[in-house]
């Protein structure tokens, strides 16, 4: 399983990476899209939707199931990843870079002590 070190992770399966100064990227680890299966459709909030921490932001549907993908912080999403909506088999392919879901603008600052760190994201899928 691929757990990048330069991320960080929530129990819920997502991955959040820093990309700028108050934004960050959204997507769903190696491990979800295993478990997941063959992804078939994925459907992407808009972009400029508010979103708070916890709040359903995506659905994610496979072969085998319906995932869900919640807000790992409060913000607004300000860019989404068409080319998951296009060809969602890049979750699959690709969950880290081509797979990525949306960005999200934070609210106020960004604090990381509700996340897990690679190492502990191990523990927690092992």
């Amino acid at each position: 399983m691929n757990v990048p070190e330069d991320l960080d992770y929530t129990v819920e399966h997502e991955w959040i990476k820093r990309v700028a100064d108050g934004r960050v990227r959204v997507g769903i680890t190696d491990y979800a899209q295993d478990q997941l299966g063959d992804v078939v459709y994925v459907e992407l909030p808009d972009s400029g939707k508010v979103v708070a921490m916890g709040d359903l932001m995506a659905e994610i549907e496979s072969t085998k199931s319906v995932g869900e993908v919640y807000a790992p912080l409060a913000g607004t999403v300000s860019s989404v990843n068409t080319a998951v909506a296009d060809s969602p088999e890049l979750v699959n392919a690709s969950p880290y870079v081509d797979g990525w879901l949306v960005e999200i603008d934070c609210d106020g600052d960004l604090v990381t002590e509700s996340f897990l760190d690679a190492g502990a994201y191990r523990n927690l899928t092992e």
